[in-house]
């Protein structure tokens, strides 16, 4: 999916550039339940990418003028599918065959050049080869412990380059441990059922949970990988994949997990500068479990800022700075909220050009909650397109 700007000259209406509303619902809030009659997994359609309005009319295009298209997406671990997780879901589209043939094809309608996936299990069974069948190499971090899931990231081999990965396990925290950076805030009211369900008792087994070194031994992972674009440039571009913990009452151990993936960030930016004596831009995505404005948001974009403890590196998150966050990323009965972001690093010579479009809360193939037949997951992807805008590599 790398190539001209051009390339993708389909342009839309005017009243489909209004991508959302700017503002976010309430945190935690319900959708009305609705049963769904349709007995199969439907026909995905296509996914809409449709251009910003600042896209046609600028000429910042620099040398290069050359796009690659990023999605992000928790496709909900098959390990967390039980009937008792999803009650509102049609037990039909909870099964593996179904969901993983669902799932598949969805990644392959982005067309992307790069994907950053949470929730990924199966993987040395089923999705590692199929998307190789479909053009795509991978990486790939299980979870810590007994966790079946991870995250991953798939690349298009004739779009980029890896030429550096590195490994994030938030389990470091605890030998990292400093008792001044311990933070026992009032919960934010924000969690993925699966999750919830899944790993409620987890918390008690493995000792006092107010001893704040087992508060961080969460087994939560992340990825990060450079990639040289194959653009007339070779530009690198930085990708970090993660999936923050999910306990809405453990606010503390997201926070700790945020800032140690931001240093981590920060120092693999310098050695991928000095490496290859560029400027790489980064991207960060994932699913952080934490909603527009609470605490683990706010640090992430707080560079910059007065704030006290801000985070090592300027971002602003895509959406954001774009028309304003999505309604929603996570959509069940029992809580709606945007949970999974991309974030941009302010000095990186990248440009979005487009935003995948996501549904409303009165979209019709929404109602009653996810995962159904329309939407194999109980996340909804996220993406765009992006232009290089710089000559230098």
């Amino acid at each position: 999916m790398l190539k001209l700007q051009t390339a993708r000259a389909a342009s839309l209406p005017l009243s489909l550039l209004l991508l959302r509303p700017i503002s976010s619902p309430p945190c935690g809030s319900r959708l009305a339940f609705v049963p769904i009659c349709k007995r199969r997994m439907s026909t995905q359609a296509q996914p809409k990418f449709a251009p910003l309005p600042t896209a046609q009319s600028e000429s910042d295009a620099g040398a290069s003028g050359y796009q690659f298209r990023l999605v992000s997406y928790n496709i909900l671990a098959q390990v967390y599918v039980k009937s008792s997780s999803f009650p509102h879901s049609p037990s039909a589209c909870l099964k593996w065959k179904a969901r993983s043939k669902a799932v598949l094809t969805e990644l392959k309608s982005f067309d992307a050049d790069l994907m950053c996936i949470q929730e990924l299990d199966e993987y040395d069974t089923f999705y590692m080869k199929n998307m190789e069948n479909s053009g795509y190499s991978s990486i790939y971090i299980q979870r810590s412990g007994d966790k079946r899931d991870g995250c991953g990231i798939f690349y298009k081999p004739k779009s980029m380059e890896l030429v550096q990965k590195e490994v994030i396990h938030y389990n470091d925290l605890v030998g990292k441990y400093v008792h001044a950076d311990h933070v026992n805030d009032a919960p934010s009211n924000n969690s993925s059922p699966a999750e919830e369900s899944s790993t409620k008792t987890d918390n008690n087994k493995r000792g006092d949970t107010n001893d704040p070194r087992v508060r961080l031994k969460r087994d939560c992972v992340g990825l990060l990988a450079a990639f040289k674009l194959n653009d007339p440039c070779d530009h690198i571009l930085i990708t970090a994949n993660t999936h923050i913990y999910w306990d809405p009452e453990w606010i503390d151990v997201k926070l700790a997990q945020a800032k140690y993936l931001l240093s981590r960030v920060s120092q693999f930016e310098k050695l991928i500068s000095n490496k290859f004596n560029c400027k790489p831009s980064v991207i960060i995505a994932g699913d952080f479990n934490s909603t527009p404005g609470d605490k683990v948001y706010n640090y992430l974009v707080s560079a910059g800022s007065e704030c006290t403890g801000e985070a090592p590196m300027k971002l602003r998150s895509l959406y954001a700075a774009n028309g304003g966050e999505p309604e929603f990323t996570n959509c069940t009965p029992g809580f709606t909220g945007t949970l999974d972001y991309i974030f941009l690093s302010d000095n990186s010579s990248i440009k979005p050009t487009s935003l995948l479009r996501l549904p409303r809360g009165d979209s019709a193939d929404v109602q009653g909650g996810l995962p159904n037949f329309h939407h194999p997951s109980d996340h909804l992807p996220i993406g765009a397109d992006f232009q290089v805008l710089s000559s230098e590599g």
